[in-house]
């Protein structure tokens, strides 16, 4: 129901097919570490700063000038350190962006330094294309005001991933794809939160 009510108010008219901009992408991947503790719109200017950035580059990258690059997201320093760290070890162990996307699980993603659960789901639903749900403070909010309390991630995840039972109901608008679904589900949330702010 709350899916249908969200999607009827089109609020995702005016954003990318998965909502996450360049979904897929290691830009992606890398936006999904800068947007901890922070609003889109200095995740976006950080991003500028970086360019056409890569895993490769980011290893090689001076890790004070990362900081001043990636400085509008906040906790530059931090940052700068955990995704240098990130780049380094998924190069170690998958060998490179394509096989990490393939081939990396959840567990993988939360035993990295900084990654908890909304960014390692981030991760999963937007650059690797899993079936995932992303939960977010947005999510918990509108739960909560539709008389809906969680105290887990993943009883909430769960409950939002309920959507799944009814997905031929809505498969069509997602291209059968329930990845796509789960994305632009959370997007749907997001959009609608910003709205009442």
């Amino acid at each position: 129901d709350l899916y249908l009510e969200l999607s009827k108010k089109d609020l995702l008219k005016n954003s990318p097919k998965y909502w996450w901009p360049h979904a897929g992408s290691e830009w992606c991947l890398i936006s999904t570490i800068l947007t901890q503790n922070t609003k889109w719109q200095n995740v976006e200017k950080s991003m500028q700063n970086l360019k056409d950035i890569s895993l490769e580059k980011l290893i090689d990258i001076d890790e004070v000038y990362l900081s001043q690059l990636i400085a509008p997201s906040g906790f530059k320093n931090q940052k700068a350190k955990r995704l240098k760290l990130l780049a380094k070890n998924i190069l170690d162990e998958f060998g490179d962006f394509e096989n990490f996307r393939e081939n990396v699980d959840r567990e993988w993603l939360l035993a990295q330094k900084g990654i908890r659960f909304e960014t390692a789901d981030s991760i999963l639903c937007y650059v690797c294309f899993r079936e995932v749900m992303v939960v977010d403070k947005y999510t918990q909010k509108l739960l909560a005001k539709k008389g809906l309390e969680f105290y887990e991630y993943e009883d909430i995840q769960c409950f939002l991933q309920g959507i799944e039972e009814d997905f031929d109901m809505i498969s069509k608008e997602n291209e059968n794809n329930l990845n796509l679904c789960y994305a632009r589900y959370h997007g749907m949330i997001v959009e609608e939160m910003k709205l009442k702010k």
